[in-house]
């Protein structure tokens, strides 16, 4: 995030760039982030920031999003005034969910269902070491 953009002094005071304000605070392993990788490969993107960046209306239809697919691939368009490097900080932030990938303009997101009757994604389990 760039706090010299409008964009970015806009999400300064509107969150509060802190990890412990997460509702769930959670690290994804390696081998489960590219476990994601996979799933997310063979996604389309079904959301595209453009040049008004992050707004609101965004932010809800992502959460949305993520409370029904837990894993969804966006687009950050030319026009956005934001890096999709910062995009993807601040939507991680502000949907409390881990940043698969980011390859180029594409942008791969994973949020585990709340309800455990919804959860599609099994994620591997770590090995424990001896």
């Amino acid at each position: 995030f760039n706090p010299k953009t409008q964009i970015g002094r806009i999400w300064a005071v509107s969150f509060r760039f802190d990890l412990c304000s997460r509702k769930e605070f959670y690290m994804i392993t390696t081998k489960q982030r590219a476990y994601l990788r996979s799933i997310a490969a063979q996604l389309t993107p079904i959301m595209q920031v453009g040049k008004n960046g992050i707004t609101d209306n965004l932010v809800k239809t992502l959460s949305d999003s993520l409370e029904a697919h837990e894993i969804i691939k966006l687009t950050v368009l030319e026009a956005c005034p934001m890096t999709p490097r910062e995009v993807s900080d601040a939507l991680c932030v502000a949907l409390s969910c881990e940043a698969v990938q980011t390859i180029g303009r594409k942008i791969s997101l994973y949020r585990q269902a709340s309800e455990k009757e919804k959860r599609k994604i099994v994620l591997p389990k770590e090995k424990k070491q001896v």
